[in-house]
């Protein structure tokens, strides 16, 4: 009977406990950057001395009788601490005695790590995360499949209303400032595009296998396959556990590399329990200034030492463009009692042209989560046996912009309400006429084309030319796009010089019976002067940037050519296809060549330098990667060598052409990184030909004579300079990176870069080729190399001013050298947008 009351008393004493403390404060911690939680943050009240961590989610809460007057201080490593002043102020956004606030905490440094103990910690807990790492990284499983989410979304940041609104090319769009918004130290953003894209993703590890299957894709105002897939497993495939991580196109080395310890230096804090589990926090900053790593921390299960979450920062050193911070985050989870897998990874990025915290800059933000997580099993096996290569992309066409009802039912995490008003805002955007006015403008201005209904007009850089042959050169061209027909491309340009008074002209057409793989017809037929060898992706002249850096004293070389041309290209799915190619080209010599005169004989039923070819090129680049456009693509290049053999057969009597010959050439190229020193390019290159033939049909070196740097040609030798019937060469450039820039504290800041290139050479011509292209009689004089080697050795500067590359450039063989100097050294010019 005793025991009731005591009972009673108890609750009432816990009610008026619970009444008493009706003031809460409650709120979570984040990264300002990345708005990831952080968990276990130190929070302490100044006055008071009391306090607590938040807890695993980054949650905190304190109860209170009444609102203290107090500062309340959060702090975590690598941040710097955030104070909360409990004032009036403050107190203004209590809602029913509740605050609920998000503190938003900014990076700082973390401070240097000084080992004191004979124990170093922190490198022991890397030896150990390291020595696991065969037993964690999910590479390990012998197959495994999930569904993949990923969400894009890109903000404005730093925008302000009153400095936008009445700028003229704006005004008409006035109402997507209305989504403006704030952050929580009031710094304005205005979000601004938003994609999403679910996959099935499948993955095998021996024989290697990976295939991905879209189920749809929800990407505004792009209608593009090519781009759609980037949001796919296969292009986005980042592992914590690799020795680097790819940031943009740069390769930085993994704090749990490897051979980590000889980049970063490395700490651990403390630990805390999580659903009964021991974590080990775990932190790194780089061991040297200038090199390409991350500074972050980690949470470690202890026993498996298996990441839990990892939270990578670029370091402020670190060589890359127009990024002022990057956050990269990966969280994994346990499947069973012992297997974890990565669940969720974000890469967030701020981007702008300029540094600097107040500017205006874009906000990144890419989250991926991954959903339906199957290791080991045969139904993962049974769906990449549809595989015909290693890398399989399914793209079906209803994935493309999938239905709102589709993406209820199946986004992995809902929409927000600002993102659900992004997509109502780009939708209304994109059907102003004005907005796609104002697109095709600066569609217009950096690509050089502009759509007009269904043609197509430009580039407008060939508008105008001036060159001492023609006099002011003048071009218009025009072609169909996709709005004609998408599958069909008619295209024509017609020039005309004012002194020559002369009429040149060119009209192709393109037909596409499927884009990927792809196959095609093509046919051309143009006359006019060749201002390009087109040999080894050498650029064209005939524009008006050219003659600005032309080099002194070399005059122009003039070739009018007729030309008619057929080709048929076919592809396959493995990167392997064929091109069969007709030609017929009719060349007379007008300035600065030899004359036509010197190569009249025959046996006068064919015409002297009338030349018709057919051709076959084979070409293999596996898992070749492309962006599409409209009728033509770009590719992203190979993980492997492309390597191309063609050969080539002259026959005479064929529309009147003069000769016999066979050709035969090859080439293999590749990119490769080789972290952490840079990327490596290589080409190697040979051919052959059989037949005494004038110099345009021989094997012509390409030489550069404009002082912008052609990394095809070589630089200290002029066009047609060098004449071969047999010859191999190679083209070999390393991109170190910041090398021993690094070394140095300003070069350091303006993340210079260094590189060298070699490039050689070796040919030879015929006696029969030498007295018909030699004669003594001609005013102009071909070289041959004769067996000789040439070559060119150079170094440089690279990314000064984020975009300008200086190439110092020696001619060291064959000896003598040449007795101009312009042949002998040179400095070039070359400018491009890098990361």
């Amino acid at each position: 009977m005793f025991i009731r009351p005591i009972k009673l008393l108890f609750f009432i004493l816990l009610t008026q406990t619970a009444i008493a403390q009706n003031r809460i404060l409650k709120g979570i911690v984040k990264d300002a950057h990345s708005d990831e939680r952080i968990p276990f943050a130190s929070m302490q009240f100044i006055s008071q001395k009391t306090g607590k961590l938040s807890d695993s989610s980054g949650a905190f809460i304190f109860r209170f009788n009444e609102w203290p007057t107090d500062t309340l201080v959060i702090s975590y490593v690598g941040y710097q601490d955030f104070k909360l002043p409990i004032d009036s102020f403050l107190l203004q956004k209590v809602k029913n005695n509740v605050l609920d606030i998000s503190i938003l905490m900014e990076r700082g440094k973390f401070e240097a790590v000084v080992v004191k103990k004979k124990i170093d910690r922190g490198l022991l807990m890397w030896k150990r995360i390291v020595k696991h790492k065969p037993q964690n990284d999910r590479y390990r499983f012998r197959n495994f499949s999930y569904e993949l989410y990923n969400k894009l979304e890109v903000d404005l940041k730093n925008i302000k209303r009153e400095k936008w609104e009445n700028l003229p090319f704006v005004k008409k769009f006035n109402f997507v400032l209305n989504n403006i918004d704030t952050t929580e130290e009031g710094i304005p953003y205005l979000p601004v595009y938003i994609t999403e894209a679910i996959s099935d993703y499948y993955y095998q590890k021996s024989p290697l296998r990976r295939r991905e299957v879209f189920k749809g894709t929800k990407t505004m105002g792009v209608n593009n396959e090519s781009v759609s897939k980037l949001l796919g497993g296969i292009d986005q495939n980042v592992n914590f556990y690799s020795n680097f991580i790819p940031v943009f196109d740069k390769q930085f080395v993994s704090p749990i590399s490897d051979n980590g310890d000889a980049f970063y230096n490395y700490k651990v804090l403390d630990s805390q329990f999580v659903n009964g589990r021991r974590l080990i926090h775990f932190f790194f900053i780089p061991k040297h200034k200038g090199q390409n790593t991350f500074e972050g921390d980690c949470w470690v299960h202890d026993t498996t030492f298996a990441i839990q979450k990892m939270n990578l920062r670029l370091g402020k050193d670190a060589n890359l463009n127009y990024v002022n911070r990057l956050s990269l985050i990966q969280e994994f989870s346990l499947l069973n009692d012992s297997t974890w897998f990565l669940i969720r990874d974000k890469f967030v990025v701020d981007l702008s042209l300029l540094s600097g915290e107040k500017l205006l800059s874009a906000i990144g933000r890419k989250t991926t989560t991954y959903k339906d997580i199957v290791v080991n099993d045969s139904s993962v096996t049974n769906e990449l046996a549809k595989n015909k290569i290693i890398e399989e992309t399914i793209f079906p066409p209803q994935a493309n912009n999938a239905s709102d009802s589709f993406w209820i039912e199946n986004r992995h995490e809902e929409l927000s309400v600002t993102e659900k008003k992004l997509y109502q805002t780009i939708d209304t955007l994109l059907k102003l006429p004005a907005f796609q006015r104002a697109i095709r403008t600066v569609n217009f201005l950096a690509t050089g084309y502009l759509d007009v209904g269904n043609f197509e007009i430009g580039p407008w850089y060939n508008w105008i030319f001036s060159n001492v042959l023609e006099g002011y050169r003048f071009r218009w061209d025009m072609g169909t796009n996709r709005g004609f027909n998408k599958n069909l491309r008619l295209h024509g340009y017609l020039a005309y010089g004012t002194k020559d008074q002369q009429f040149k002209y060119e009209a192709d057409v393109m037909y596409l019976f499927n884009r990927n793989p792809r196959s095609y017809i093509f046919a051309k037929y143009s006359k006019d002067i060749d201002y390009g060898q087109n040999y080894l992706d050498e650029v064209s002249q005939d524009n008006i940037f050219a003659l600005a850096v032309r080099k002194n004293g070399v005059p122009i070389k003039f070739l009018k050519t007729e030309l008619m041309q057929l080709d048929l290209f076919k592809e396959w799915h493995s990167g392997f296809s064929v091109m069969v190619s007709g030609v017929r080209k009719l060349y007379n010599p007008v300035l600065n060549l030899p004359s036509k005169e010197l190569f009249i004989g025959g046996n006068g039923t064919t015409e002297p330098l009338n030349t018709f070819e057919a051709s076959i090129q084979l070409r293999f680049a596996y898992l070749e990667k492309f962006i599409e456009g409209s009728f033509y693509r770009y590719t992203m290049g190979s993980p492997y060598p492309i390597t191309s053999v063609r050969l080539t057969r002259g026959m005479s009597g064929v529309l009147n052409s003069h000769y016999d010959y066979t050709k035969l050439s090859g080439s293999v190229s590749d990119y490769l990184k080789i972290s952490p020193y840079g990327t490596l390019y290589y080409n190697v290159f040979a051919g052959k030909t059989f037949g005494t033939l004038p110099f345009m049909l021989l094997d012509v070196a390409p030489g550069n004579e404009i002082y912008y740097y052609n990394k095809y040609a070589y630089s200290l030798m002029n066009r047609w300079q060098y004449l071969h019937d047999q010859y191999a060469g190679f083209n070999f450039e390393h991109n170190i990176g910041a090398g021993l820039f690094r070394f140095i504290p300003l070069t350091r800041k303006l993340k210079w870069r260094q590189f060298y290139e070699v490039k050689g050479l070796w040919g030879s011509l015929s006696e029969e080729n030498k007295a018909l292209n030699m004669p003594a009689n001609s005013d102009y004089k071909f070289e041959s190399l004769d067996g000789k080697t040439y070559l060119e050795i150079g170094t440089g500067v690279d990314n000064i001013f984020k975009v300008f590359r200086f190439d110092f450039v020696w001619r060291v063989l064959p000896q003598p050298l040449p007795e101009a100097a312009t042949q002998r050294f040179g400095v070039f010019g070359s400018f491009r947008l890098q990361f």
